[in-house]
């Protein structure tokens, strides 16, 4: 059995209350696709300057690829 701890009103709507939780997995999708697809884990720089810009870089690249991802067509199946 699994729990969801929330502190949202008592009154919002089941559908709102499910919806906000599972965005949990968006994000840890889209975590894991910066540090292992864009490069976000491998910085070994020393400067808050150079990590900073490392970091831009990385969520540009991402907000890049998620446009692309979400104005693309969908795939169509091939014949059988």
């Amino acid at each position: 059995m699994q729990f969801w701890l929330s502190n949202l009103p008592a009154d919002t709507p089941l559908a709102t209350l499910v919806r906000t939780a599972k965005l949990r997995w968006r994000i840890e999708h889209d975590y894991r696709e910066m540090k292992q697809v864009l490069g976000l884990a491998p910085f070994e720089g020393r400067t808050w300057r150079g990590w900073h810009h490392h970091v831009t870089l990385v969520s540009a690249a991402h907000a890049f690829c998620t446009l692309q991802r979400i104005t693309r067509p969908p795939k169509e199946t091939a014949p059988a």
